[in-house]
């Protein structure tokens, strides 16, 4: 089992879980979901050639760095290194990196799939400097998503996550929040605000490894776009570039890279950037407080210390105010 995971029903049900999602994880073939990857173990490609020296300690100082951080929030694992699948190379046109489709952190599987940042198709002119941000990001991301509080139980024949972090699911799968309206600059959504929060803390672990490593900033292309991603510095005219259907191929020069740098435009715009605005209006002054509490809440799954830290400062029922959807079931959600 992964921390902070835990099963609910009867004694019956809890050891039909336990071995259902046994069954899961030892049999886990993430790579299948991609047949067009070829896929190595993170610490089989962190071992490879092209690695070796800087590009591996800037991985592991980040382990480090995000290791003494996750436990002062409350998690003392992290997500195994082999439990860590990575794409490293494609059989067609493809731009691999911490925005690739349909990748990340599989919590049935209890283990991630991420893509080797840079052309799939061809790894000539990569900076190994620049992949290894990229993965620790990427692993540093989904190391929170891992330890995040998770409750399970049996619906029927099915495995149902009934609690996810600071959010619930009812069985006909209305969750607490509802998402939020389109256009939205901010965001009242608990799966954003908890997106948010997981990938605003490995852009600041990859950061820091950046700043004392003293990585350079690379002056054009795809690449200092992902720079400015992976160590959270991007900024309003950079995100103009990245949704311009005009400006954004000439810097991607390919379309696979295009491709790429939309879906980092769309991310940043639809998660980061309304969490950080969601944190200024909520937060204020003590905005990185209101980070660290949101943070500390996902992991423990209990609401006592957040929902006190916001009633204190916005008045009774703060939480639900905020982020109770009028259709959230009766029975079986959340209560502050």
């Amino acid at each position: 089992m992964a921390p902070n995971e835990h099963l609910r029903g009867d004694s019956a049900a809890r050891a039909t879980l336990f071995e259902r999602l046994t069954a899961l994880r030892a049999t886990v073939g993430l790579d299948r979901a991609h047949p067009d990857l070829t896929f190595s173990l993170l610490p089989w490609l962190l071992g490879s050639r092209p690695y070796r020296g800087k590009p591996v300690d800037l991985f592991f100082l980040g382990a480090t760095l995000l290791a003494a951080r996750y436990e002062e929030l409350g998690l003392s694992q992290r997500l195994p290194f082999d439990r860590v699948w990575v794409g490293v190379r494609s059989g067609r046109p493809a731009f691999g990196g911490f925005h690739y489709p349909d990748q990340g952190y599989r919590h049935l599987q209890m283990g991630a799939v991420i893509t080797r940042y840079g052309d799939l198709a061809d790894p000539a002119g990569l900076r190994p400097e620049l992949v290894a941000l990229d993965l620790l990001r990427a692993y540093a991301h989904d190391c929170l998503h891992y330890g995040t509080y998770r409750e399970y139980r049996l619906w029927g024949d099915e495995i149902g996550r009934t609690r996810y972090g600071i959010n619930s699911r009812a069985r006909d799968g209305r969750t607490y929040s509802s998402p939020d309206p389109a256009g939205s600059s901010s965001t009242r959504n608990l799966g954003i605000v908890m997106e948010g929060a997981t990938d605003r803390e490995a852009k600041a672990v990859t950061r820091q490894v950046a700043q004392r490593a003293k990585v350079s900033e690379p002056s054009a292309g795809p690449d200092r776009y992902l720079f400015r991603d992976a160590t959270g510095r991007l900024e309003a005219d950079d995100l103009m570039v990245l949704r311009d259907p005009v400006r954004r191929p000439a810097a991607a020069q390919s379309a696979a890279a295009d491709d790429f740098l939309r879906r980092m435009g769309a991310y940043t715009s639809d998660v980061g950037a309304r969490y950080e605005l969601f944190l200024a209006e909520i937060g204020r002054d003590e905005a990185e407080e209101l980070h660290t509490v949101i943070l500390g809440a996902m992991i423990s799954g209990s609401l006592t210390r957040l929902s006190d830290w916001l009633d204190r400062r916005h008045g009774p029922k703060t939480f639900a105010t905020l982020f109770k959807a009028s259709s959230a079931a009766r029975s079986g959600v959340i209560r502050p």
